[in-house]
């Protein structure tokens, strides 16, 4: 572990007897921010020029995200799977 900018970063590391892919709990969470993240148009490619700018875009989307799980009013639910045969009577 390591703290830079005031925020403590461990690298997380396969162990040496894995053989092929393993989720890795803490990196899947970063992970998925990332995807969450280049979902918002202006994020999927760095058009930003100036580092606080790019910040300022991670950061309302961030909001975004936030402000719609908070006024969602129930849990995160996933689609199930979809038929292929609809309204078949």
């Amino acid at each position: 572990s390591r703290t830079i900018l005031g925020r403590e970063l461990e690298i997380v590391r396969k162990a040496p007897d894995q053989r092929g892919f393993q989720v890795q709990p803490k990196r899947w969470a970063i992970e998925r921010t990332f995807s969450w993240l280049t979902a918002h148009r202006r994020l999927a490619r760095d058009y930003e020029t100036s580092p606080a700018r790019s910040e300022t875009m991670i950061r309302w989307a961030m909001i975004g995200i936030m402000v719609r799980r908070l006024t969602r009013g129930g849990p995160a639910t996933r689609p199930g799977a979809r038929s292929l045969l609809r309204n078949v009577t």
